[in-house]
């Protein structure tokens, strides 16, 4: 049926049983929370409705009479027209459930949901005269699930984690598109807790967005900057003429808006996190549903910012947890690097290369020794880094600040604009290098690019604490070492001397790095009548009471010799000096000690050993024999007991003394290199090269090749060639 068709014919009067019907409809329904229209005829003239039908469909009571498709045009192009006709012309009632209906005039309407049931009417005798419309308006409950719904996917993104902007984006438009007159905003708390940012506000204009940007909190700035400082909602009316606007009503009015709502968004603890406003483009005031509706999105809000601000603080507490991991890392690493450099400027030197590009990509290091500062080490990143560092101007800029350091043992950090000889260089710290309550040195970072932050201060100090403490050491040790070695240089001949009708080698090798002088010697001296001495021992411990035994025995032995003419009496007096001058700690001594005379066709040598490792004779045709007489350790007993023996060497044999360092040096798997494997090194020699200086070599790399370059004790060796 056409909409034109639905219009009045003639007026009729309605029967009276029409007027009857209608007092009881208005008696039934006039007070009913429900919507009721009574319907005539095919055109569906409005014969009686209740004033809940006029307030829904917002037309004036006075139409009655009228075809409904006339009194309310809208519902033809909705379909509700053809839904009366299909009921009038079957006669079978429809219903419906939260059916959607914009209700209004243009410009005035409002979308509306609702529960809806069309029952044909009979007359008296049963025909169908007219349709009753009885009604329920949803539109509160709908959208109250809706908002539901809404305010369920906002819990969801922030269970989630979803991005904040995502969150308040997407609750801005679910509550526009609830209430379409309405504009949603969202500033939040700026971290120095004096401004507002920008949080969302997806229907407001960019340059309204861009003028409120980092507003003040306080009184008088706007409705938002005013709740803010309140705590509490602020309700404009109208922006054009409250004085809160004064300062923002240009920009306002330009963005089209002329009230603003806005309610401060504050966690748990009350802590201000942002405000939430609600924008319209007439003047009004808000409504109970309107008030609802913020607190219930003002609280999403919070929890909202809430949930973000803890994720970040997490997040950024995982960053300063993983920085400080790094940085740990890097300390030790540095440290444990610059530990492996067992001398001073060496230590200080891997220092400055470690720094680089790590700290900074310039380092210099400085250090004070016997009153002169001098540089020491220096790193950079590129070549013209390494120019820069060398460039007079920054070396005396650099060497004040360095002065400075050492004298107040305090870090000099120096600015960019505190000094404009160096273009290339945007500032540098110089650390102090302190130990033992001592400064005695500086590490000094350069910044060529971004300046130098707190953060990597702080490394470089606490690198250089540790560094100074471990260049400290290593200076210590290098001293030691080097006392060390002079000491037991003057415990050792200063070189071999030349015997007549023989060649001489020999080798000392300390135990670990050799800061403790060790007990092992050898000693070759002229006796009267072309006779020589020759001996090998070891004193048992290390350090300054070894050496000075070691001393004393090679003391004695020298003079006794001279003065006695029999090997077996200066071995005495070696163990007489030994028991008469023994203090608390035992000092023990083992010893080969000979003496050698020339013959027409040979040498002849005469032994005294006195708990040593055995003397090996190396013949030349290669075999080996072994000496072993008797006899204990020297400093035991005032009477020793040992047993002299002669041994002749012809030419090309050799005689091989080795202290227990050699037999006794352990392989990986704490096995010793004992003897058998001293005589299998001397038969592997060969013939034709055994010479005193290969049959040394020989037995060195047979000791390194099995227990390495590391020893546990120290390791001495002479051999005497016959010519």
């Amino acid at each position: 049926m056409s909409t034109d068709s639905r219009r009045r014919g003639p007026a009729a009067a309605p029967p009276a049983s029409t007027d009857r019907r209608n007092e009881e409809y208005e008696d039934l329904f006039e007070q009913a929370p429900v919507i009721f229209a009574a319907l005539r005829g095919p055109h569906h003239l409005l014969e009686a409705a209740n004033s809940a039908f006029f307030e829904a469909v917002g037309r004036d009571r006075a139409r009655l009479g009228e075809p409904v498709g006339e009194l309310v045009p809208e519902l033809a192009v909705q379909g509700v027209l053809d839904r009366l006709d299909a009921v009038h012309r079957t006669g079978v009632a429809y219903r419906a459930r939260g059916g959607r209906l914009l209700l209004g005039l243009p410009g005035r309407q409002r979308e509306g949901y609702f529960d809806v049931t069309y029952e044909p009417r009979h007359d008296e005798i049963g025909r169908i005269d007219g349709v009753v419309v009885i009604a329920v308006e949803t539109t509160a409950h709908h959208h109250a699930h809706l908002l539901a719904a809404e305010q369920r996917a906002l819990l969801e993104q922030i269970a989630r984690d979803a991005p904040l902007a995502e969150i308040l984006s997407g609750m801005a438009r679910a509550i526009e598109e609830l209430s379409p007159d309405m504009i949603v905003s969202v500033l939040l708390t700026d971290p120095d807790g004096r401004h507002l940012r920008h949080g969302t506000a997806p229907s407001l204009p960019d340059f309204y967005n861009e003028a409120i940007d980092g507003a003040p909190i306080g009184e008088g700035v706007g409705s938002c900057g005013t709740s803010a400082s309140r705590r509490e909602r602020v309700i404009v009316v109208d922006i054009a003429t409250d004085p809160l606007w004064e300062d923002y009503r240009d920009v306002a009015l330009r963005a089209g808006v002329a009230a603003c709502w806005s309610t401060p968004i504050q966690d748990t603890e009350g802590r201000l996190l942002g405000t939430f406003a609600m924008y319209h483009r007439t003047p009004k005031a808000p409504e109970d549903k309107d008030l609802a509706l913020s607190a219930a999105f003002t609280r999403i809000a919070a929890l909202a910012i809430e949930r973000h601000r803890a994720v970040e603080a997490s997040q950024a507490a995982q960053e300063r947890e993983k920085a400080a991991h790094q940085d740990l890392a890097f300390v030790l690493e540095a440290s444990t690097a610059i530990t492996r450099e067992t001398h001073y400027s060496d230590a200080l030197q891997r220092m400055a290369r470690l720094t680089v590009p790590a700290l900074a990509p310039l380092c210099a290091v400085h250090v004070t020794e016997r009153g002169r500062t001098q540089r020491i080490a220096v790193a950079a990143a590129t070549r013209d880094g390494k120019e820069l560092l060398d460039s007079p101007a920054l070396c005396e800029e650099v060497d004040r600040t360095v002065a400075c350091v050492l004298a107040s043992g305090a870090t000099e950090t120096v600015s960019a604009g505190s000094f404009s000889a160096h273009p290339g260089i945007r500032g540098y710290v110089c650390v102090p290098l302190t130990t033992r309550g001592r400064t005695f040195g500086v590490l000094t970072l350069l910044a060529t690019d971004l300046p130098l932050d707190s953060r990597t201060i702080a490394l470089a100090e606490e690198l250089a604490r540790r560094a100074a403490t471990i260049a400290d050491n290593a200076h210590q040790f290098t001293d030691r070492a080097r006392l060390a070695r002079d000491l037991q240089a003057g415990l050792l001949p200063p070189e071999l001397p030349r015997i007549p009708g023989a060649t001489l080698a020999a080798c000392y090798h300390p135990a670990g790095e050799g800061l403790d002088v060790g007990g092992d010697f050898y000693d070759v001296f002229p006796l009267p009548e072309h006779r020589w001495a020759l001996m090998i021992g070891d004193v048992c411990g290390r350090g300054a009471l070894a050496a000075t035994t070691t001393g004393m025995v090679r003391h004695t032995a020298r003079v006794a010799a001279r003065l006695l003419d029999d090997p077996a009496a200066v071995v005495t007096a070696i163990n007489d000096a030994l028991t008469e001058n023994a203090t608390d700690e035992d000092q023990f001594v083992s010893l080969t000690y000979g003496e050698l005379r020339h013959t027409a066709s040979h040498l002849r040598l005469d032994l005294i050993r006195a708990g040593h490792v055995p003397p090996l004779v190396r013949r030349a045709d290669g075999t080996v024999e072994e000496l072993a007489p008797p006899g204990v350790l020297l400093g035991i007993s005032r009477e020793p007991d040992f047993s002299p023996c002669g041994i002749d060497l012809y030419p090309g044999d050799s005689l091989v003394l080795v202290t227990d360092g050699v037999t006794e040096a352990r392989s990986a798997d704490g096995e010793f290199f004992g003897e058998e494997r001293l005589t299998e090194a001397l038969l592997a020699a060969g013939t034709a090269q055994a010479t005193a200086a290969n049959l040394i070599e020989a037995v060195t790399a047979a000791v390194t090749a099995f227990a390495g370059n590391a020893t546990l004790d120290d390791q001495a060796a002479m051999v005497l060639t016959a010519g």
